[in-house]
């Protein structure tokens, strides 16, 4: 019979503050609350949100279906609730955070999405990506639009330019331009790693500006001011540049139609920033004259915009001082002369005296990003950093009004007033342990332990420690025992949250700690080539200054074994006769406990062996090694039953499961470098499943007494736990899966690569990339059209034998049309072409062979005929139109066939227009109606504006002179 296993499967994620692969966004409070706000945070292929007063998750946006890491966010300026989220694969979704599930997904990018923005109106989106490419997307129709190539390559900064449009009249004076009247697209701007600074124009969608951003290389951000007046572009060696944007221009250059030479974009000098790092986000503040702009290091700079008046006051200040080092009297004369037409000109000041930097907020970690917390009615300004090393800082920094009334020689203070850090390690966990009910497990990193409620997810305790490489859980769980690198055990009480004691144990880093199965004394082993036993001692102590006692838990050195090597790991056996120490020189050594004589040698590995379990049978033993090799061996003669080629890397840890299904409890999990954790059967040397889920090197795993879950940390600071589902494996169907998955990675990528060979040079390019879930719904296309023109031929057949002979019997139909309800054949075309998302339909299209294209026609001649989902029907004609035009034009019946589509079409629309019509102009009647009535509950976007004024109005104050 076929050996069938339990599936263990991905539960929950936790331990992750902020993830370093993505940008952090500030999103407002509620009107009514009073906190300061929320952070949007990437948690790896999560998406966090923070109240970052009470360091509290609100919630956490998690696609089952998503694995790759989130790597930009970007908050919709008109909705706040929406949100669009990046990743590494370059998908591309939208969340609605109030309800935390996805609005719509899109796929065009090859590579990681790098930059999102959304228009002014929140119906746009424009990503750039590592692929170098920047896509446009169509929000309400849920499309991409078009693929903007230009870049050489990744995009590193991204912001529409819409000004608002101007048209002179006749006096030459400004109008203003209403929505509607032909308005332009309007622009967009973009830097890229390759230096270039470029101004697309939407309308017509090309570049018509290219600059070299940066002097000294790369290009690495991109800062636009809110007024559009100015942005600012940073790359290597701290170099800042400024360029003035002339939006006005622009504006009025969208209605014009000759081609002009006028630059909207001049260079208007460098800045230096304090850092010589590379710079990575330049942002403005969008309310006051602010921007800040960090780099990699612990600091992130504020700059300040002077007003006209400062700048003045500073140039007039300038020119003073030129005139007192000017001593000789003629000299100063012709400075007085050429000075006197220059009335300070602020338009040509020198950039270093208009942008002034106002002070350096230094951060508790490395930045990776920050965003401004804009809050209505508060003088000071706030800044929200997220580190590099897993935490959020919120800071207050006082504004220049404030700062200038206490004392105008101080430099600004800024206070780190909020933080989220303790539900996360600072650096990578080394080592877990979970307590012997598997209620709390304790996880140790440098410089921090951290105790966690395994059900809730929530950090209980928090002790500092040493650099921890190996810690457990003490029988009885009141304690923690944690090895160091300094060579110290270190004793943590859970429940008093405090240090028992501390004791220099060994000369090296302790790398490894086994627990003795009576519970009475533990081993370490260290790489100062011995094994140290000690036992657990209840010493009274004395309390300073009284003459009373307490009890103390001690650790006493009881015996001492030494070896030739460095020990890197060591296991005692369940049934505590055997200790297992695997050195620095590939062996593993297998003593006696009691006598410590040896008792067997294991070689075998190529490399030091990592990590090694013992089966709680005392009848295997398994090792791990650096060279990616599992063994299995036997602990009755030595020998070695099977070597397993097991990860692409070093495997760091394996773990026996305590009772798996068949309770002999030979089945262990390894986990690697390779990011993967595997499982396997010890009996029948055969991996049982994969688990993929980290982003990083898995360091290490603990698997629950009850051996119903398993808990893996790694490189990408979050704490994964792992749960055994009642699903069943059977090994042969988990094989073909894997090779299923390697089929179809490589499948999209070969079709990828025909699609953009004959565009490669163009400027503009379609947004479409082909997944497996376009072929699939290309796939679905062509069977329904298939099935349907097989059914509208057995009906026209039926339809004539109808005319001769009245009682002609039903065809036999094909049965799926029974089985949906015996709906026609058009109806089941159409039911399967709306059920393809908006986003996919048309790469689904561009699976079709043309040989489909006529039974496609015939079908959407059908919708125009009957008015079947006009809109959908308009969309597919005209891309397929696009897209195999030559072919069309060339073929006598396509001809024909157009024809009948275009006379049904156009009666279908003249149809709906007039429809339109009547329901708009009844429409405006019940407004009309309802307004002379004055009820309102009939609330339009334009009355709420007009009410506001009359409140303002009553509030103004009235002086009787």
């Amino acid at each position: 019979m076929v050996k069938s296993y339990l599936k263990y499967e991905h539960a929950k994620s936790f331990g992750v503050v902020t993830s370093a692969t993505s940008n952090i966004v500030w999103q407002a409070k509620e009107r009514n609350g009073t906190g300061a706000g929320q952070a949007v945070v990437a948690a790896n292929e999560e998406v966090l949100c923070w109240d970052i007063k009470k360091g509290e998750l609100l919630n956490r946006w998690k696609d089952e279906r998503c694995t790759s890491p989130v790597t930009a966010i970007a908050q919709s300026k008109t909705d706040p609730d929406i949100f669009a989220v990046g990743h590494e694969d370059g998908s591309i979704r939208l969340w609605d955070s109030k309800i935390a599930t996805v609005v719509v997904n899109f796929n065009g990018h090859k590579s990681a999405v790098t930059k999102l923005a959304f228009d002014k109106s929140g119906t746009r989106l424009a990503s750039g990506s590592k692929d170098t490419d920047v896509i446009v997307w169509d929000l309400v129709a849920e499309v991409g639009q078009y693929k903007l190539r230009g870049h050489k390559d990744q995009v590193t900064g991204l912001f529409f330019v819409e000004p608002d449009q101007q048209v002179e009249d006749e006096e030459g004076t400004q109008a203003m331009v209403l929505d509607g009247e032909g308005a332009s697209q309007g622009f967009l701007i973009t830097t890229g790693k390759d230096s270039l600074l470029k101004l697309w124009d939407l309308s017509s969608r090309h570049c018509i500006e290219t600059h070299i951003s940066q002097t000294n290389g790369e290009c690495w951000a991109l800062g636009l001011s809110p007024d559009l007046s100015c942005c600012i572009t940073a790359g290597n060696g701290g170099e800042m540049k400024v360029w003035s944007l002339d939006a006005d221009g622009l504006a009025s250059s969208a209605r014009r139609v000759e081609v002009t030479t006028i630059h909207y974009l001049k260079d208007r000098g460098t800045l230096l920033r304090q850092g010589k790092d590379r710079t990575t986000e330049v942002i403005f503040h969008p309310r006051r004259d602010y921007f800040t702009v960090h780099g990699s290091e612990k600091a992130t700079e504020i700059w300040r915009i002077r007003s006209d008046a400062e700048v003045r006051k500073g140039l007039a200040r300038k020119r003073r001082r030129q005139r007192e080092k000017q001593k000789d009297k003629k000299k100063e004369d012709e400075a007085m002369v050429n000075g006197g037409d220059t009335t300070e000109d602020v338009s040509k000041a020198d950039i270093s005296d208009v942008f002034v930097l106002y002070i350096t907020v230094r951060t508790g970690g490395k930045v990776r990003s920050v965003d401004w917390a804009v809050m209505s009615g508060q003088k000071e300004i706030h800044l929200l950093v997220a580190t590099t090393n897993n935490q959020i800082e919120y800071y207050n920094v006082p504004s220049k009004e404030k700062s200038e009334r206490k004392n105008k020689e101080d430099i600004p203070d800024y206070t780190r007033a909020l933080s989220v850090e303790l539900p996360g390690h600072r650096t990578d966990i080394r080592a877990l342990s979970l307590s012997s009910d598997d209620k709390m497990l304790a996880s140790a990193s440098n410089g921090t332990l951290k105790i966690w409620n395994i059900k809730t997810q929530n950090c209980i305790r928090t002790f500092e420690c040493g650099y921890a490489l190996c810690c457990a859980f003490l029988p009885g769980d009141k304690v923690v025992v944690v090895g160091t690198k300094g060579g110290e055990l270190q004793l943590f009480d859970v429940a008093s949250a405090a240090l028992l004691d501390s004791v220099e144990a060994h000369e090296g880093a302790i790398w490894s700690l086994s627990i003795h199965p009576d519970g009475r004394s533990v081993v370490s082993g260290s790489a100062d080539k011995t094994a140290k036993f000690w036992n657990f001692k209840i010493v009274q102590e004395e309390v300073l200054g009284t003459t009373r006692t307490t009890p103390k838990l001690k650790l006493v050195q009881s015996r001492i074994l030494k070896v030739s090597d460095d020990i890197l790991s060591l296991k005692f056996s369940p049934d505590a006769k055997l200790l297992a120490v695997a050195l620095l020189d590939n062996t593993v050594k297998v003593f006696f406990v009691d006598s410590l004589k040896l008792y067997l040698n294991l070689y075998g590995h190529k490399l030091p062996v990592l990590s090694m379990d013992i089966s709680y049978d005392s009848k295997l033993i398994v090792t791990s090694s650096a060279d990616k090799n599992i063994r299995i061996w036997g602990l009755d003669f030595g020998d070695c039953h099977k070597a397993l080629f097991g990860h692409q890397d070093s495997i760091l840890q394996v773990a026996f499961v305590p009772h798996n299904s068949d309770g002999n409890g030979h089945h262990f999990f390894s986990s690697s470098k390779d990011r993967t954790i595997r499982y396997w059967d010890g009996d029948k040397f055969e991996q049982i499943q994969r688990l993929d889920g980290h982003h990083g090197e898995v360091w290490s795993i603990a698997i629950s007494r009850s051996g119903n879950f398993l808990v893996s940390a790694g490189h990408d600071k979050s704490i994964r736990v792992w749960e055994e589902t009642e699903e069943q494996i059977f090994l042969e169907e988990e094989r073909e899966r894997e090779m299923e998955e390697l089929y179809e990675s490589t499948l999209t990528n070969s079709l990828e690569k025909d699609q953009d060979a004959a565009d490669e040079d163009g400027e503009v390019a379609a947004a479409s990339k082909q997944t497996t879930e376009t072929l699939m719904a290309g796939e679905r296309i062509t069977e329904a059209l298939e099935l349907g023109i097989a059914d509208l031929n057995i009906m026209k057949e039926y339809e004539q034998a109808k005319l001769t002979n009245p009682h002609a019997p039903l065809p036999q139909r094909n049965p799926i049309f029974l089985a949906l309800g015996n709906i026609s054949a058009e109806q089941h075309v159409m039911s399967v072409l709306q059920r393809i998302k908006a986003s996919a339909l048309h790469d689904a299209l561009l699976v079709l062979p043309f040989a489909s294209v006529p039974m496609l026609f015939t079908f959407l001649n059908i919708f125009a005929m009957r008015s079947m989902n006009i809109p959908l029907t308009c969309r597919i004609l005209f891309f397929m139109l696009k897209t195999h035009h030559k072919q069309i034009v060339a073929s006598r019946t396509m001809k024909a066939m157009l024809d009948g589509i275009r006379t049904n079409l156009r009666a279908a629309l003249k149809r709906q227009k007039d429809e339109m019509g009547v329901n708009m102009a009844a429409l405006k009647v019940v407004g009309m109606q309802i307004k002379e009535q004055s009820v309102k509950e009939y609330v339009d976007e334009n009355w709420q504006e007009e009410s506001g004024e009359r409140s303002a109005k009553k509030r103004a104050f009235l002086h009787v002179a």
